[in-house]
């Protein structure tokens, strides 16, 4: 077998083998194959896509390239959740402890942030105490007991990927369906799930800006999870604003909190309620999503979810007393205010500027070896269609640098007020095949 032949054949737009792409990915993986040869597939690729069955092969040779977590220690089906990232994405730390409270393992494996604010890692850190690097043997211990652990990514999962995503990134071979959903679905399965809901992003601040890209995406992932065992369903949801109001590590800890006791924004708390719907379903902890949204509902309703966060916090050595009180939490010294300078409706908050005005705060990294300062953010006060009178604060800066000239000049170029708007649709489309 010749790693020319596998290029031409891709090029002419013919379907590979199993045997193929084993060869092309394993043999790249392992230095046999050049970069240019690997480079040229990548962009036959590109313009000649892949089917279902080729999108699979291509997702578990990366599973295989390296280590596989083994998650069937853990008792119960194991549900994991991904998003393609936005800004303010506060999801996953209401959404482990809220599915946790129904009795449904959520063993989450995160790293840590690379760009508008620090990943789920990052966030919990905000609370004094909290550490995510404990023992694999901890980990399934506290699932177990515990029904919630999460652990920082340790091992060396999907090496296939890294080299390959490294590659694309300087072939202009990044955005393609079949690279894309591969790239993500190798990392959750070779993390253990046995069930995977996906959270695609829609919008100017993510990846995917438009429906029909995220649509594609989705359904890629959502075949590729059922077609190789692992049942997946996909909501694509919108990212055109920032989702909650605040984005920020110790802000968004505060704003979960509140979430979890149904006093949180109204965006993040229905994006939760359609998620965790999801995971309870495959879970098989309900038959229905309105029946499992109910139960989600409930244990919001009765304290359950809130007290599941504080019990994960102290068991992961996290100060439990700052889930009682988030005033606890990191503090920035400067509140600033940034008012309206016209009146009139709120018509665009363009999510990836504003979240780049968070990150020039400190509440993200620009390059991996950043340090974040926790207590740096923004808090919104306006979302798309609220109507704003002159002077009335947009947003609140929180700074522990007392020149924030930049973030307010970025801020008002990214915050459109006009005569009318309409706020925009959270939920695009639920996906599940």
């Amino acid at each position: 077998m010749r790693m020319v032949d596998i290029i031409g054949k891709k090029r002419d737009g013919l379907e590979l083998s199993t045997a193929e792409i084993n060869f092309a990915i394993n043999g790249y993986t392992k230095g046999d194959i050049p970069d240019y040869q690997m480079s040229a597939l990548a962009m036959a690729i590109y313009f000649q896509d892949m089917n279902d069955r080729e999108r699979a092969d291509l997702t578990m040779c990366m599973v295989h390239s390296g280590d596989v977590i083994d998650l069937s220690a853990i008792a119960g089906i194991k549900v994991d959740k991904h998003s393609t990232g936005g800004v303010g994405d506060t999801t996953t730390l209401v959404l482990a402890p809220l599915v946790a409270a129904l009795d449904i393992p959520v063993a989450k494996m995160s790293g840590r942030g690379l760009g508008h604010t620090g990943g789920t890692i990052d966030k919990l850190e905000a609370i004094a105490g909290f550490n995510v690097e404990i023992s694999n043997k901890q980990f399934i211990e506290l699932v177990n007991s515990s029904k919630i652990a999460v652990i920082g990514q340790s091992g060396d999962l999907t090496p296939a990927d890294k080299k390959i995503y490294a590659l694309r990134d300087v072939t202009a071979t990044v955005n393609s369906i079949p690279l894309i959903a591969s790239s993500i679905m190798s990392k959750k399965i070779a993390a253990g799930a046995d069930a995977i809901v996906l959270d695609v992003k829609t919008g100017a601040g993510a990846f995917m800006k438009t429906d029909a890209m995220a649509e594609q995406l989705a359904h890629a992932m959502v075949k590729i999870g059922n077609q190789v065992g692992r049942s997946t369903m996909a909501v694509i949801s919108d990212m055109s604003q920032p989702l909650g109001f605040a984005i920020g590590n110790a802000l968004e800890v505060a704003e979960a909190i509140a979430t979890l006791k149904g006093e949180g924004p109204e965006d993040l708390t229905e994006l939760t309620l359609v998620l965790g719907s999801q995971m309870v379903v495959l879970a098989k902890k309900a038959d229905t999503l309105e029946q499992a949204r109910a139960m989600l509902k409930e244990v919001m309703a009765n304290g359950k979810a809130l007290a599941k966060f504080k019990e994960f916090v102290i068991n992961q050595g996290g100060d439990g007393s700052m889930i009682d009180d988030p005033s606890k939490l990191p503090q920035a010294k400067y509140k600033i205010e940034v008012p309206a300078q016209e009146s009139g409706f709120i018509s665009q908050i363009v999510a990836d500027e504003i979240g780049v005005a968070a990150m020039i705060l400190g509440a993200g990294r620009a390059t991996k070896d950043d340090i974040i300062d926790l207590a740096a953010g923004l808090m919104l006060h306006k979302k798309v269609g609220d109507s704003v009178k002159i002077g009335e604060s947009l947003l609140t800066i929180y700074s522990n640098k007392e020149d924030v000239s930049a973030v307010v000049a970025r801020i008002y170029a990214n915050i459109k007020i006009a005569n009318h708007a309409t706020a925009p649709k959270l939920i695009h489309k639920v996906i599940i095949d």
